[in-house]
Parts: structure tokens; sequence; C-alpha cells
């Protein structure tokens, strides 16, 4: 995983370690092309650690009639499913009905019933919202997941957590996903597959050269600078798409994102079952409460307009304070800021369409091919992370014409590192590894299923002990599974393993992750002194 220098120019070089960029690299390799990725932090760390972690449909997007991507989202769903049951996992939402729920007046459907039924004034009939539901079951071909069906409320343990005025609800089915996971485990099979993967790499410049492109990239570690040549360029900066383009690129393209900031709450857990809840507010807007990394319950998000993709995302005061009210006016036992235990921001880099609100900007993707500078480039704009692996084949249809031997589609039945175990299979697997290492706490082996699926054994080996896995950071990781990380996931500070590879961060202490630092340090100088030239000698 060093820098290196580049023999031969590669078919593909892609700026950005998000999942739009993960992805088009994995499916660019394993369709044959030569594939360099260039990451100026670590993988996902902006975006694409920063979502709400569902791979959904979206459902309220049926209300701005883009259908297209409702069904293709809810198609891949199940597709995700199967090729990475160990990160991802059926859950079931609910969602209270009461009369009080209104649109968002920008939205078609609001406009669209106001003028047909204009005496609704705005509000969410309960036939529209089961029509909704029948749609979101039925566009996708759904076949895992099961269909959505009507609760009563009162006395029942989805009633419990909310106030007595709720006597109704309809449950319907999304999935959870592992989004920082999703990144690193598309990177690793790019990887596998032929593709060089550079984190710690800022690309500097790029221009054309005899045809091809001339990427100028620095290690922000060592400031090792290096020259990489491309037949092709693929943009994938995400919020970073437009400096990449103005700035990088240098391109005259009036294509542009529109930066909405999402941010989202985390307290101690708030109810008892396993199901997430939809709360529709009454000025159109909705926010999830999702269980959480077990102890815990995530709850989001806001949707604001962001300034720069250089200025860092933070829950401002404003948002928190929404999110605490929105959920108030639901739940029995309402929270207050004195219950959040973390809070997490990522800017979501829209397609600029002009839209009116940062809520009404579609959520869809835009590809773009520009051959003006004499070599082509493709810009990606936009687009969810439940249809990243769409995406991805739809940015291999737009450079085809570029590369005549390019294979053929394949990533739809491939599972990701891991991955390969039945998508129900996760509890059965997580026995038997609990069976084989009787030494592992009953949590600490389930979160290493979720987290690394069959691959768990390849760094727990002949382990008959704990002491057997090394030094004990806390929360049940090891000295074992950080020089996995380290070695196979990119992984180079605590944070990468506390807040990206894992949520551990919520459970160790200060003095904790210090100690994971420290040792992290240590262990990346004594591989640098094993590989040095003085050492080869």
């Amino acid at each position: 995983m060093s820098e290196g220098a580049p023999a031969q120019p590669v078919d593909l070089f892609v700026i950005g370690g998000g999942i739009n960029g993960c992805g088009i690299a994995r499916d660019a390799a394993g369709r044959g092309l030569s594939v360099a990725l260039a990451e100026m932090g670590d993988l996902a760390q902006a975006t694409s650690s920063s979502s709400t972690k569902l791979f959904h449909g979206g459902l309220r997007y049926l209300e701005f009639f883009e259908f297209r991507l409702v069904r293709e989202a809810l198609k891949e769903r199940e597709i995700l499913l199967r090729n990475m049951p160990h990160i991802s996992w059926p859950m079931r939402f609910v969602l209270p009905y009461h009369k009080d729920m209104r649109f968002e007046k920008a939205t078609p459907t609001s406009r669209l019933l106001s003028l047909a039924m204009p005496w609704m004034k705005g509000r969410r009939p309960a036939w529209l919202i089961r029509l909704g539901l029948f749609l979101y079951d039925h566009l996708g071909g759904r076949k895992i997941l099961p269909a959505t069906k009507t609760l009563s409320l009162p006395g029942s343990p989805e009633g419990a957590p909310l106030q007595e005025r709720f006597l109704h609800a309809y449950e319907y089915s999304d999935c959870w996903v592992e989004d920082s996971r999703l990144v690193v485990l598309n990177a690793r099979d790019a990887e596998a597959r032929g593709a060089r993967i550079l984190t710690r790499t800022k690309v500097l410049s790029a221009g054309v050269e005899n045809g091809q492109w001339r990427v100028e990239t620095q290690n922000t570690e060592s400031g090792e600078i290096t020259t990489h040549h491309a037949r092709m360029l693929v943009n994938a900066g995400g919020p970073w798409v437009g400096e990449i383009l103005s700035h990088t690129i240098r391109s005259n393209s009036t294509e542009g994102v529109r930066l909405v900031r999402g941010s989202h709450i985390i307290t101690p857990r708030l109810y008892d079952h396993d199901k997430a809840y939809f709360f529709q507010g009454e000025d159109g807007r909705i926010i999830f409460a999702i269980p959480y990394e077990q102890d815990f319950t995530l709850i989001g998000t806001t949707e604001c307009d962001h300034d720069s993709p250089d200025e860092p995302p933070r829950c401002t005061e404003a948002e928190r304070d929404y999110l605490i009210d929105f959920a108030g006016r639901y739940l029995a036992a309402p929270i207050t800021a004195d219950d959040i235990v973390w809070t997490y921001s990522g800017v979501r880099p829209l397609y600029d369409e002009g839209a009116a609100s940062a809520t009404a900007a579609t959520r869809d993707y835009t590809l773009k091919v520009d051959t003006s500078a004499g070599a082509p480039v493709l810009n990606v704009f936009g687009g969810k992370i439940t249809t990243y692996r769409r995406l991805a084949e739809a940015a291999l249809e737009k450079i085809a014409p570029h590369f005549q031997t390019l294979g053929r589609k394949w990533t739809e039945t491939a599972p990701l590192p891991g991955g390969d175990f039945p998508h129900d299979g996760a509890s059965a697997l997580t026995d038997a590894l609990a069976a084989d290492y009787p030494f592992l706490q009953p949590a600490q082996a389930a979160r290493l299923i979720r987290a690394y699926g069959t691959e768990a054994r390849r760094f727990l080996g002949t382990a008959t002990t704990a002491a057997d896995l090394g030094q004990d950071f806390g929360a049940g990781l090891t000295g074992a599974e950080v020089d996995w990380l380290m070695a196979h996931e990119y992984a180079r500070t605590a944070d990468d393993i506390l807040w990206r590879r894992s949520k551990l961060g919520l459970r160790l202490s200060a003095e904790q992750a210090g100690a994971l630092e420290t040792y992290m340090k240590s262990r990346a100088r004594k591989e640098a002194r094993d590989t040095s030239p003085a050492a080869a000698e």
C-alpha cells in the first residue's frame, strides 16, 4: 500500500476514495482495466462515513416523482443484501400516522393534491401513504424483505416509546449498512483485482500531455510527489468534484454540485426493540430514529445548504435542537441536549439543478464525459449510497466507447470480501465463531462477524486465549485486529479504526484511544524501517 513509482500508464485514474470512487474502481478493475485511485485522506473520510447508514429506496422521493431512482434503489437493496450480509441487514421501519402530517410545499405531489383537493390544505392523507407504501413494496421486485403491514400501537412494543396520541402505524422494510466499511471493502476488492489504492495521496494537478492525462500527486504523510499517466480520468471527488473541475483539471464545464449538510445525533438507547422509526413533521420533513451499535439510538437527518467542501461539517446547535424538538413531538420521554453522546455531520454533493430547497434537490446521480481537454474525463455528480453499484455500472457504460476490450458486467452476483455466506446466515456464523473461539465475549463475536464476516478467522488464527490476540485496547479491540486493519484495510490512525472501520470510539476512553494511537504509530515506524532500502541491504 505504499506509493511507489508507477511503471506504466493506467487506463483509469480515479480521484476520490468515497463510495462512488471505490465502487467505480472495483467494477473497472474486474472488467480488465488497469486502475489507480487517489484519496487525499482516509477512505470514506468525508460523506461516505457520515450517512444515515441505510440501504433504502427513499420512500419520500416518491413525492418528488423520482420513480426511476426509487425503483433502482429498491432493486439494489436485495442485491446488496446478498453480496454483503455481514455489513448489511434488513430492518423494519415504523411510520406512526396522525392527521397533522403535511407535505413539504415544494413537492410535486403536494402541488398536484392542492389543485385536485384544495380542502386538504397540504395534509398527507392516510390513503396516500398506503398508496406510497404499496408502490414501495412492488416497484423493486421485492423477494427477501417482508411486505408492509398495519400496526395498532396501544399496548405494543412499537407503541411503548411513543406518545399515547399515536394509535396506528405502518411498518415497512428497508436495510441497514455499515457505510464506511462498505467503502473499504470495495477498495480492497478493487485492489485484489489489480487496482492501486493510494490513500493519504492528494492530487495536485491534472493536465493532458500527448493525449493522456498527466497527474501529479503528493503523499500527505511523506511529502513525496509522484507523476502518473492515465488514458482517462474519473472525477469522483464528492463534495470536491466542483473544485477538482475548476482548479485541478481547470475545466470550463458549467456543471456543479449543491452541497447539503446532514447532521445526526446519537443518544443512549431509547427503546428496547430492534425496529427503526420514520417520523414525519408538520413542515413536511422527515427524520429517522434507528437502533445503533446495540446500546445507542441514531436520530437524523437535517438538510441544510453548506457553503464550502473545505469547511468541516459540524452539527450546529440549531440542527441539534431541531432534531431534539422533532423527535420530542413523537417520543413519550423527550430527550435533551444532555442525553447526546455524539454528533456527526456529512456533506452530500447533490447535482445542482436549481431546486428551491436543499430538501427538494435530487438524490439521483449524473455522469458527464468531457473530452474537450484532449483526453476523456468522467465527472460524477450526486448519487446515494444505495445505488453506488448501479452508478458504477452506469459509469462503465459511459466510458465503454473509450476502451474496446472492456469486460462484461459482473458485480451483481459478486460478494464483497467476507460476504461469501447466505444473506440470513450471520447468526449461524456468529455461533460457529463463538464455539471455535470460546474466549470471545458474545458481543465481541457478533461484532467481528458483522464487520469481517468469513474473514474474521483470518486474524483470529490459531488463538486459544484472549492473550493470544495481543494488546487489549478495550471494548474487544485487540492487537490482532488492529494489525489486520493496518495491513489489509488502509488504517493509519486511531480515528480510522475508531470512527470508520468501526464505531468503537463510542466505547473507548480517551486514554484507551491514546494507547491505540501510540501502538499504531509504533507499528508504522517499524514497518517503515523493515521496508526501507537500508533494511533490504
